[in-house]
């Protein structure tokens, strides 16, 4: 869905403004703008896209090179963007937290509900439990702004109200139709870690049991997909474990994160803080063996022995041990394979379209 997308009605939908980040920024949040949107316009909803990070004007991109002229001019673009409020009559705010919560979500609440809009605040950071303990009045009264605030998981549902807050859970939504499930027979050591490279997704720890993996199976492979304020040390680290087979793909646009998937056959996730990552759900699509740490909601998407194996965070020695369960145990794998594809079928847009529709008609949770 491009900034600025309008699309006429054919439905009882009101008229939606999705605030969100673009692809332009790769991650979970910006997949599920572009996702629900395109699926709201199928519905036949008019639909207009308010990028929490436009673009900035030709010839000024060098200015992103200092971070304080780049968030002031990326804030005032975003407010001239904030005017097609005035067209819609639900504004779909999404939310992570901290900075990003007071520079995205806090200006597109406030000029909404000045304007008399419906405000749905679309929470998904597993941070929640720190931003609103410790943040206080730079983030409570901005939630107050909000009609409606929807979280993706039982887990977040929990964490607002033990701070006095309802939410509604609706899960993230999946297109099964861009992925293409194919058990992997026979199962290789081709092992995928596609979350950004950021600590808290601790993918240090993932390269360290890549590197138990590949004591056993010489012929193993990693590939790392991803970017982010850790890509230095995380390559040093590589060098340090001595271990070849292992591939830093940079940033991978969503198309080529489908031929990742295609052509990996176990995913692996070591985070440590994280609420329900779209990664697990396309590796799920993809017929990928998960092998996860159990954070946030992740504990209710991989169920052990189910739909996933999970591992204690912080122990690359289990993680590997995980692995090495599988490569041993094909019909085990296959049968994980089989439950995660079952279980990404309950995040599919039939599944939550009512739920939607309730939220924008402002209908009973």
């Amino acid at each position: 869905m491009d900034a600025g997308t309008v699309h006429e009605p054919a439905s009882t939908l009101p008229r939606i403004a999705v605030v969100a980040a673009s692809l332009d920024i790769l991650g979970g949040q910006g997949v599920q703008a572009s996702v629900l949107g395109q699926a709201l316009l199928a519905e036949g909803a008019e639909v207009r896209f308010i990028p929490v990070n436009p673009r900035f004007p030709r010839g000024l991109g060098w200015l992103r090179r200092w971070p304080f002229v780049r968030t002031v001019l990326n804030e005032a673009l975003y407010a001239l963007r904030l005017v097609g409020l005035r067209r819609a009559d639900v504004a779909h705010v999404f939310s992570a937290s901290y900075w990003s919560f007071l520079l995205g979500p806090a200006p597109a609440m406030l000029l909404a509900r000045a304007l008399g809009k419906r405000v749905v605040l679309h929470y998904h950071s597993g941070e929640a439990e720190d931003h609103l303990a410790r943040w206080g009045a730079r983030v409570h009264p901005w939630l107050r702004l909000a009609d409606e605030i929807v979280v993706p998981s039982e887990y977040l549902r929990e964490v607002f109200q033990r701070h006095g807050y309802r939410s509604r859970v609706i899960r993230n939504v999946l297109d099964l139709s861009r992925f293409s499930f194919r058990e992997r027979l026979p199962l290789r050591p081709r092992l995928l870690s596609a979350r950004n490279l950021e600590p808290h997704y601790r993918v240090d720890d993932t390269l360290r049991a890549f590197a138990l993996v590949r004591a056993r199976h010489p012929g193993a492979t990693l590939t790392v997909a991803g970017y982010g304020s850790r890509e230095g040390e995380l390559r040093r680290l590589a060098a340090r474990l001595g271990t070849a087979g292992i591939r830093f793909a940079g940033r991978v646009e969503p198309e080529g994160m489908r031929r990742l998937l295609e052509e990996s056959d176990i995913f692996l996730n070591a985070s440590v803080v994280d609420n329900q990552p779209v990664s697990i759900l396309e590796a799920f699509a993809s017929g990928l063996p998960v092998v996860s740490t159990p954070t946030g909601d992740i504990r209710a998407m991989v169920r052990q022995d189910e739909t996933g194996l999970l591992v204690p965070p912080r122990d690359p020695d289990a993680m590997a041990a995980a692995v090495l369960r599988l490569l041993a145990d094909p019909v085990l794998a296959r049968r994980l394979a089989r439950g995660a594809r079952l279980e990404a079928a309950e995040y599919a847009w039939p599944r939550v379209r009512g739920a939607w529709q309730a939220v924008y008609q402002g209908g009973a949770a």
